[in-house]
């Protein structure tokens, strides 16, 4: 886990106000210490994309370690009137004692099906909704956005250069986190370095350019600081006609004759495509192939794909506002629900929110999720929730799977390996998963990715990936319906 930053910072304060008073009502009437089960799912990906990158697991341990409330936290409350004493002692003596299970930061992840599961007294597992929500939300929001520029950039490196646009500085460290994982290179965030080893990567501004009394002046002192790691800003004034010639001048002059080899230039404005092209034909006439090009200019996976098609000669690409806010759809639609209460005796029974809109009826019950791969070419085959009751997937053995929207779609799965995506990362208030190092979590996600067909990977109409309901866990959501009031068809 990372020291620093985000290790000891206490952010129990951070809920929503009917979080704590739900909280004191249930103390009040006696079911604080009920058991129950919450799921942290979300019900679409954004973009109309094929999956998300699952990111922020380790923030959400993190917070749930420091857990606790201070004199000042209980002052607070005791000043606004409406929570009595008994209610303040709680909170004195507030300990956090849930089971959470959790999805892997870096795996590819689908609707509907839990990535977060809280197992724990009532008041606990409600306390903590809106910092997993906000925690999980983001980091796989701005995952999930990084991924499809890297995608769209194939073989070439992308840089997250989006701090100055980030809705605050949380927002630019834990997105250039949540941007590694996803595939990005490196970060222009000095802080995302230190605290996460992160390559903060950076050359120079206009402004520079700017100070010296020429273009030439600027670029030969910066040749001059750094001849062994030499990359240019050529547009200040004039990309063709003085930025690249003026470049060439310094790495003949200055870089080459002290031994070294120049990085690169970049271009930050005017068209890309066409810029690119014309710098490449004069660097590489100049002896300078090796060179590379890197693009920067309010980029986004598709003007990263119309900027290949079109032939560009760009070896890098530096992304900002659209990468670290998620500019085309900035919010992760995930959501915490109740789903389970435990009985006298140990039993649970489930719980299901019934609404008018389809896709917000949720799945009860206390569940395990697998995935299913292939035994041929290693390729997710299909994700399966059952029931925490119900015996492990026994991948020795076929399965029948059907679609819990049309229940006539089934299909046999064969010849398959099945993985429990759930791992526990609390045992009864005490973290019990060790965070592997973010650039393990970074090559986890790329060999999970790899695992996705083709077709799920499209960026307009993918492929749908399934997400089945175990024949157990689907009856009783029927049940539960038709107990509703409503009607639901019967399985098969």
């Amino acid at each position: 886990m990372t020291e620093g930053l985000y290790q000891e910072r206490n952010l129990t304060m951070l809920a929503d106000f009917y979080e704590f008073t739900m909280a004191n009502g249930y103390l009040e009437s006696g079911a604080g210490d009920c058991d129950v089960v919450f799921d942290l799912f979300f019900r679409r990906v954004p973009e109309a994309g094929g999956f998300a990158i699952c990111a922020g697991l380790e923030q959400v341990i993190q917070y749930l370690q420091n857990l606790r409330f201070t004199e000042e936290d209980i002052a607070y409350f005791r000043g606004r009137g409406c929570f009595g004493e008994k209610f303040l002692r709680y909170l004195r003596d507030f300990r956090f004692t849930c089971d959470v299970w959790a999805i892997p930061e870096g795996t590819p992840i689908f609707p509907n099906e839990p990535v977060v599961t809280v197992k724990g007294p009532l008041i606990q597992a409600q306390l903590v909704e809106t910092m997993l929500l906000t925690t999980v939300n983001f980091e796989t929001l701005v995952a999930t956005k990084a991924n499809r520029i890297v995608r769209a950039a194939g073989e070439r490196a992308v840089v997250e250069f989006g701090s100055r646009r980030a809705q605050g500085y949380d927002a630019a460290i834990l997105g250039a986190r949540a941007a590694y994982i996803a595939g990005c290179a490196g970060t222009a965030n000095t802080i995302a370095d230190r605290e996460f080893g992160i390559p903060a990567l950076g050359t120079m501004a206009h402004s520079w350019v700017q100070v010296f009394p020429t273009e030439y002046d600027a670029f030969r002192a910066y040749a001059e600081t750094y001849p062994d790691n030499c990359t240019l800003l050529i547009d200040t004034y004039n990309t063709l006609k003085s930025g690249i010639p003026n470049a060439i001048r310094v790495f003949d002059e200055v870089v080459v004759p002290r031994g070294y080899r120049p990085k690169g230039v970049r271009i930050d404005s005017g068209d890309l495509a066409y810029l690119s092209k014309k710098a490449r034909k004069m660097l590489d006439e100049a002896g300078y192939s090796d060179v590379q090009i890197m693009a920067s200019n309010s980029l986004d996976e598709y003007i990263i794909r119309d900027l290949l098609l079109q032939g560009a000669k760009l070896d890098i690409f530096g992304v900002g506002e659209n990468l670290i806010t998620s500019k085309a759809e900035p919010v992760f639609g995930g959501v915490y629900k109740l789903c389970a209460v435990e009985q006298p005796g140990g039993s649970w029974e489930p719980r299901i929110k019934i609404s008018e809109t389809v896709e917000k009826i949720t799945t009860p019950g206390f569940k395990r999720l697998w995935r299913f791969y292939s035994r041929e070419n290693g390729k997710a085959l299909a994700d399966y929730i059952a029931l925490r009751e119900e015996p492990p997937v026994d991948d020795s053995q076929d399965i029948t799977i059907f679609d819990p929207h049309a229940v006539w779609k089934r299909k046999t799965v064969y010849s398959y390996t099945a993985r429990e995506l759930l791992v526990q990362v609390f045992d009864k208030g005490r973290c019990c998963y060790q965070c592997p190092p973010l650039s393990e979590v970074r090559d986890y996600c790329k060999a999970q990715l790899d695992t996705l067909w083709d077709e799920s990977l499209r960026f307009e109409y993918p492929h749908r990936y399934y997400v089945d309901l175990s024949p157990k866990l689907w009856q009783m959501k029927q049940d539960l319906l038709v107990k509703a009031g409503g009607s639901a068809p019967k399985e098969g």
